[in-house]
């Protein structure tokens, strides 16, 4: 069998075809352009997702544990208490002094902290220490250090970390003054972790 086209059929066949190259074109051209879109949207949002979905984990050294006169004492918020003896009212309240100050005390290239602690016994007495908080960064946490004693019911004055040495200013008593005295005298002392 012969088909017979003739010149106006041909020509609406050729336009036809064309016109199906043209869609099928443009089709293509669309598809790339939402595939592209979507991709680029994945792109530009996916870092925003992550960074609400992972949180960052700041180490803390108020939730750590110190050795304070040879006692193990761990920080809640900077603050630790307990019974002075079983079933006693009077609580021992460890707190931190003021704010942990940062800088690299054991030169491993990472932040640490030094803080001033006081501990209240219940009694007249305010005992002041100097303690450091290791930041460990393959655990994420801060790993509290001994600290040392510095003297009862001073006047704390700043602390401060530069080149690995800490820095505590504090006023305490003149040599025979009570402890009813006002600190009036001026002290500075340096530490610097052991290696």
């Amino acid at each position: 069998m012969k088909l017979n086209l003739n010149r106006k059929s041909k020509d609406a066949m050729i336009v036809g075809l064309l016109m199906l190259v043209i869609v099928f074109s443009w089709w293509q051209i669309i598809e790339l352009s939402i595939l592209k879109n979507y991709v680029l949207s994945i792109g530009d949002i996916s870092p925003r997702l992550a960074n609400r979905m992972i949180a960052t984990v700041e180490m803390d050294p108020l939730n750590a544990t110190y050795s304070i006169d040879g006692k193990q004492v761990t920080l809640r918020n900077g603050v630790a208490e307990e019974a002075v003896a079983p079933g006693s009212a009077t609580k021992s309240v460890v707190r931190v002094f003021g704010a942990p100050q940062k800088g690299d005390l054991d030169g491993d290239g990472i932040d640490d902290y030094a803080m001033l602690i006081s501990q209240d016994g219940g009694g007249s007495g305010i005992f002041y220490y100097v303690a450091v908080g290791l930041a460990d960064e393959s655990s994420g946490k801060v790993l509290g250090t001994n600290s040392i004693y510095l003297g009862d019911r001073i006047a704390p004055q700043n602390i401060s970390v530069s080149n690995g040495v800490i820095l505590v200013n504090y006023a305490e008593r003149r040599t025979g003054e009570p402890m009813t005295a006002q600190p009036s005298v001026g002290v500075s002392k340096y530490f610097r972790i052991k290696g």
